[in-house]
């Protein structure tokens, strides 16, 4: 497979810059022929958050995608499922919906349709309909910390295509990093876009992909491949890339990469962009471990794992950690409004609910011994 990763520096969402780079990073990695043909842009919408979060793909940059493809000839759509995704979704405060009207390109519901896809392990999951209805798909993937998997890049951001709560019963099928991961590149075997543009203008360090610290990363990236565009990714990023578990599970299984000596990157001294303050996951060593082993292990043992906490002077009593919990492992208290209460004994530790908090309500942390 293509093995091309190209970088270009850009530091502001200047629409006409961003164009410019896209078009010189679509050249580079030779993105596919999109003339006549039907193009499925999907971004990074975690929540329907504002644009000044850094949650979302930025508006700005989505709609220099789409016109680009549209200069080429491109019949262009636009979807995503969010993690608490209702029927009807549209992103309207992360200024995609507007995008979308501007251009011309309508938003899909990707709850309105489903298809099966198998996976390589044999079993079959929901896939929004519309990724057999065009010919081609380009992921827009953002530059964030995942508090569970470390990272969300490109090959994180195909879950997307999975429509509603069907996402969030992953979790509880995979319930530790490895088997996720696992999933995740399983995920990306069956279901492949065909080029992934990565906005690293401003990116999420600290506790993403949710309720992170918006931070300039000042890049761009692109590329068909997007296993190696993660392992350029993390390394921007300050990680080694094979600390990254998708990286690490992908490479092994010479799923589109088999080596990182063997990227060919075309960019900037990647020393030279490197974010070396940049706030990472604290990066624990896998285990392949059953959740039968996990609910057994001593208490002790639990209290030195990051875990939710809960901060129920921000809480406003909306209850999507409740609705988006895997294992309903989180519950209103019966008596103290705004009180929630997790069942350590039954949570899994995959951090849903602090992604879909929007109101800095659950922080990721050990309970006994602090960050």
């Amino acid at each position: 497979m293509n093995t091309k990763v190209a970088v270009r520096i850009c530091n502001e969402y200047d629409y006409q810059e961003i164009f410019n780079h896209i078009s010189d990073i679509y050249e580079y990695c030779e993105g596919p022929d999109v003339k006549g043909r039907k193009v499925l842009v999907k971004p990074n919408i975690l929540t329907d958050s504002d644009p000044s979060k850094c949650v979302t793909t930025h508006p700005v940059f989505t709609e220099a995608v789409i016109r680009f493809l549209q200069s080429k000839g491109a019949d262009v759509y636009a979807g995503d499922s969010p993690s608490i995704h209702l029927r009807g979704f549209k992103p309207v405060k992360s200024g995609i919906l507007e995008v979308c009207e501007k251009t011309g390109v309508p938003w899909i519901d990707f709850t309105s349709n489903s298809t099966e896809k198998k996976l390589p392990t044999g079993k079959k999951i929901k896939i929004a309909s519309i990724v057999d209805e065009v010919d081609l798909i380009v992921s827009l993937p953002k530059l964030k910390n995942h508090e569970l998997v470390y990272f969300t890049g490109a090959v994180k951001n195909t879950m997307g295509l999975i429509p509603a709560f069907t996402k969030a019963k992953q979790h509880a099928l995979h319930q530790n990093r490895v088997s996720f991961s696992r999933f995740l590149v399983d995920l990306n075997e069956a279901v492949l876009p065909h080029f992934f543009i990565m906005d690293g203008i401003i990116g999420m360090e600290g506790a993403g992909p949710g309720q992170g610290t918006p931070v300039k990363t000042g890049v761009i990236l692109g590329s068909q491949n997007p296993v190696a565009m993660d392992v350029i990714a993390t390394t921007i990023a300050g990680y080694k890339p094979m600390d990254i578990t998708t990286n690490n599970i992908a490479i092994a299984r010479r799923f589109c990469l088999d080596s990182i000596d063997n990227i060919d990157y075309d960019g900037p001294v990647l020393g030279t962009i490197i974010k070396k303050d940049f706030r990472r996951i604290p990066v624990t060593r896998d285990r392949n471990i059953s959740f039968k082993f996990v609910s057994n292990r001593l208490k002790f043992l639990r209290k030195l794992e990051r875990r939710p906490v809960f901060n129920h002077e921000n809480c406003t009593g909306c209850e999507e950690c409740i609705r988006i919990c895997p294992v309903n492992a989180i519950n209103m208290h019966r008596v103290k409004e705004n009180h929630v209460v997790l069942t350590d004994s039954k949570c899994i530790r995959c951090y849903c609910c602090s992604e879909v908090c929007r109101y800095n309500a659950v922080m990721i942390r050990r309970k006994i011994f602090g960050v």
